[in-house]
This record gives C-alpha cells, sequence and structure tokens, in this order.
C-alpha cells in the first residue's frame, strides 16, 4: 500500500480525489494549502502527490517546484489535478516538473490509471 498526499482546498475535490484512489488500497493524507503541502511532503514522505493548481498561499506550479528542487522530496511523483486547463498551463506544468497533469473535472478512472502509472 502506498501513501498519497492530496492537495487541495475544497473539500468536494478532496473527496473525489480520495473516492477514486481508495478503491486502489492506498492510505491518504491532506494538505489544504501551499505552505502545507512542502510541509506535508517532508514529513510524510508521501510515494505520490495529487497536487491543485489553484491554491491558498502558494499555488500548485511554486509548490511542485519547490518540492522537485529539495533533495529529500524530489524523486516524488507529482501528478497536477487542476481547472486550468489550457494547452499552455498543461505545458508549464510539467516544465516544473510534473510527472502528469490531469484537467478537472476529471474521471475516477483516469486519475486511478495516473496514480497506477506513475507510483514506482
Amino acid at each position: 500500500m502506498s501513501k498519497i498526499l492530496i492537495v487541495d482546498d475544497l473539500p468536494t475535490e478532496v473527496q473525489l480525489m480520495r473516492d477514486a484512489i481508495s478503491k486502489l488500497g492506498h492510505a491518504v493524507v491532506v494538505a489544504t494549502d501551499g505552505e502545507q503541502a512542502i510541509q506535508m511532503a517532508q514529513r510524510e514522505n508521501p510515494d505520490l502527490i495529487l497536487l491543485d493548481v489553484v491554491l491558498p498561499r502558494m499555488d500548485g506550479f511554486q509548490v511542485c517546484r519547490k518540492i522537485k528542487k529539495d533533495a529529500q522530496t524530489s524523486r516524488i511523483p507529482i501528478i497536477l489535478v487542476s481547472s486550468k486547463t489550457q494547452e499552455s498551463d498543461k505545458f508549464w506544468g510539467l516544465k516544473q516538473g510534473a510527472n502528469a497533469y490531469i484537467c478537472k473535472p476529471f474521471q475516477a478512472q483516469e486519475l486511478a490509471d495516473t496514480v497506477a502509472k506513475n507510483l514506482h
């Protein structure tokens, strides 16, 4: 069983992601803003992070960049899950070090498949 950090400030989105991946048997921890996401990535050492882009205190692009530059957390795969659906958003997200980019609203199966593909 893997530990997955879900980072989103909207409880309904957290629940949708939790529901989609709980069927896979993974443990879930949750952060609700960018700064908390970085702290939890360091403290919890998750196997994968599902990261929203639009967050309080620090956006998901900044969080992704910081996690990928930190030697302690750089190996953690990050999947950006965002309502920002422009090709430029996807391009920028992947350029920050994200392993994948999923647009909201997402299909539960798409999220589950992307999580499975990115777990080491």
